[in-house]
């Protein structure tokens, strides 16, 4: 928190925006600072992305879905991994989502935390600071516990929520640019 206000206080906006050519933002979809988009990722309508003072990273194949916010602290950038789906209203603040997860809709990921590989968080649940979730964990509550190993049909579902969501963003940029 000291780190943020001492920042604050000589604070200047740098855009460093780096997206890659299949990517995909919605028209009103706010990115602004150390952003990158990698191949095929896609951010959906309403999200807001600040990497005003720490990076954001998305990944490969990574979806930010309707709503979403994903922010930064200043010892806390934002890392998506590829094949990520973040679900409608997810909340992910400065932590660092694995490959192959899915964050649920609602569902808030605090400074610090990190969701291992292969993992679901579950809707509206809420992964306190720093929690470290191991990976193909499905996570849920408030606060968030572990409660057993995904199933192969649920790391099935990741995966095909992941591909949807690629196919999905080569229409609308095909119809919104």
């Amino acid at each position: 928190m000291t780190e943020d206000l001492e920042i604050s206080r000589n604070f200047q906006l740098v855009d460093d925006l780096k997206i890659a050519d299949s990517a995909w933002i919605a028209p009103n979809a706010i990115v602004v600072g150390d952003v990158t988009l990698e191949e095929d990722a896609s951010v959906w309508f309403g999200c807001v992305i600040r990497g005003d003072i720490a990076p954001i990273r998305i990944g490969k194949g990574a979806n930010v879905q309707d709503g979403c916010i994903l922010h930064v602290g200043a010892k806390h950038p934002c890392t998506i991994g590829d094949r990520v789906s973040l679900g409608h209203g997810a909340i992910v603040h400065g932590a660092t989502i694995e490959e192959d997860c899915l964050i649920a809709m609602r569902a808030t990921v605090l400074n610090g935390a990190v969701i291992g590989k292969g993992s679901i968080v579950g809707a509206g649940c809420v992964v306190p600071e720093n929690m470290v979730v191991p990976p193909n964990s499905l996570v849920v509550g408030v606060p968030a516990k572990v409660i057993k190993e995904i199933s192969p049909n649920q790391r099935k579902g990741i995966e095909m929520t992941a591909e949807a969501y690629v196919g999905y963003a080569r229409g609308y940029k095909r119809r919104f640019g």
